[in-house]
C-alpha cells in the first residue's frame, strides 16, 4: 500500500506542472494523454498480464516518448483496457505535422512494445497482479 501512496503523491506533483498529463478513467479503460481529446494518428497494440493500469501506462509513455522524441509534433497517447484475460494496450499518439511516415512510426512503437527487457521493467514497476 505504501507504493500506491508514493505513486499518488507523484501524480499530484505532475498535476501542478504547467503542461499536465491527462488521465481519463472510463470503466475498464484508462487513457493517458498530453492533449484532450486523445487522438491516435499512429498506433500499435500489445497484450500484457494484469498490472496497475496507471503505472503501466506511465512507463510505456516514457519509453514511447524516448523512442520518438525526435519526431516533430509527436505527443504520446496510451490506452490500457482491462479484460478477463489481462490488459490490452494501445500505444501511439498524435502527430501534429502534415507529412510523416505512418508505417515507420508505427513500427518503432511496436518495437518498443515488444522489447522483452522493457516489458519486464514495466511489469516490475506496475506490480504484476495474479
Amino acid at each position: 500500500m505504501a507504493s500506491w501512496a508514493v505513486f499518488c503523491a507523484r501524480m499530484r506533483g505532475r498535476e501542478m506542472r504547467r503542461d499536465p498529463w491527462h488521465i481519463v478513467r472510463n470503466g475498464d479503460v484508462l487513457t493517458l494523454a498530453r492533449h484532450l481529446p486523445p487522438r491516435f494518428d499512429v498506433v500499435a497494440e500489445t497484450r500484457m498480464p494484469r498490472a496497475s493500469r496507471g503505472r503501466l501506462a506511465s512507463q510505456i509513455r516514457q519509453d514511447v516518448w524516448r523512442s520518438l522524441q525526435g519526431q516533430k509534433g509527436f505527443s504520446p497517447v496510451i490506452e490500457v483496457r482491462s479484460d478477463g484475460e489481462g490488459l490490452s494496450v494501445r500505444a501511439g499518439g498524435r502527430v501534429s505535422v502534415h507529412s510523416f511516415n505512418r508505417a515507420s512510426l508505427e513500427a518503432r512503437i511496436a518495437a518498443v512494445l515488444e522489447d522483452p527487457k522493457r516489458r519486464s521493467r514495466w511489469l516490475r514497476c506496475a506490480g504484476r497482479m495474479a
